[in-house]
């Protein structure tokens, strides 16, 4: 199995889709002598569905066709070589999943056929268990459906600790705090923009184009912050992720 859970899509708004993934992304590519790739782009409300398509194929370097350009969306993930799914709204995207008979179809073509999975923003949120740590907002549907489950601890994306003047709101901390609250037994691994979790067979690797750490919460516990898997055991914290996923961390 190997699956790309993204933070975000872009580090700036004229830079390319995925660019701070692309020396990964290109060399699995090349490793699986991929040819094509599928987007499943149903989080994207407001945008043009082919106009995501034809960036990402100039961006990754290969055809990139929507799961409408297919017979049937089923069809479409049985055919592709390489997954990927948009950033945008992970309520809306979690529930067209379902309503298009998707999900089992995403689980089967990863875990049984080793299809690659690469998934930004919404599309990182859904592969975890759930979606309940996304930051988005239920545009359509409040009911919180299972998600894919390819990656087995909930993520919240787009993760900042900024504290913004004014902002008399709940911050980023407070709400996981209260996710890991009603949740004790759950972990979160909150990742900021332009970093990535990258699972290849059963190695699990942390990367962060600038340099940032990623965070740990889990109930009663203080937050962990690291900079890759590995410094967790400087932390001694190690093994409380090691335990989380069935992978074996690996430093970058």
């Amino acid at each position: 199995m190997e699956l790309f859970l993204l933070s975000n899509g872009k580090v700036a708004e004229d830079a390319p889709l995925l660019s701070y993934a692309h020396p990964q992304l290109h060399a699995m590519i090349a490793r699986r002598g991929i040819t094509s790739a599928v987007l499943v782009p149903y989080a994207i409300i407001r945008g043009d569905h082919a106009a995501r398509a034809q960036d990402l194929s100039q961006s990754l370097g290969i055809p990139v066709r929507t799961l409408h350009e297919f017979d049937s969306p089923v069809a479409a993930i049985e055919q592709a070589e390489l997954i990927l799914v948009s950033g945008g709204n992970t309520w809306f995207l979690n529930q067209m999943l379902h309503e298009q008979g998707l999900i089992v179809a995403i689980q089967r073509a990863v875990r049984e056929r080793d299809v690659p999975y690469v998934g930004w923003s919404a599309g990182c949120n859904v592969a975890t268990p759930s979606i309940r740590t996304t930051n988005d907002m239920p545009v359509r549907s409040s009911v919180v459906l299972p998600a894919l489950g390819l990656f087995p601890v909930q993520i919240n994306p787009h993760y900042i600790d900024a504290h913004v003047s004014g902002h008399m709101g709940e911050t980023r901390d407070e709400r996981l705090a209260e996710f890991c609250a009603v949740n004790p037994h759950e972990s979160v691994i909150a990742l900021r923009e332009a970093s990535f979790l990258h699972v290849s067979e059963n190695r699990l690797s942390y990367y962060s184009a600038r340099g940032e750490d990623f965070k740990v919460f889990r109930y009663g516990e203080p937050v962990k912050a690291c900079h890759d898997v590995l410094a967790l055991l400087a932390l001694l914290a190690l093994l409380a992720l090691q335990a989380l996923v069935p992978f074996s961390c690996q430093p970058i």
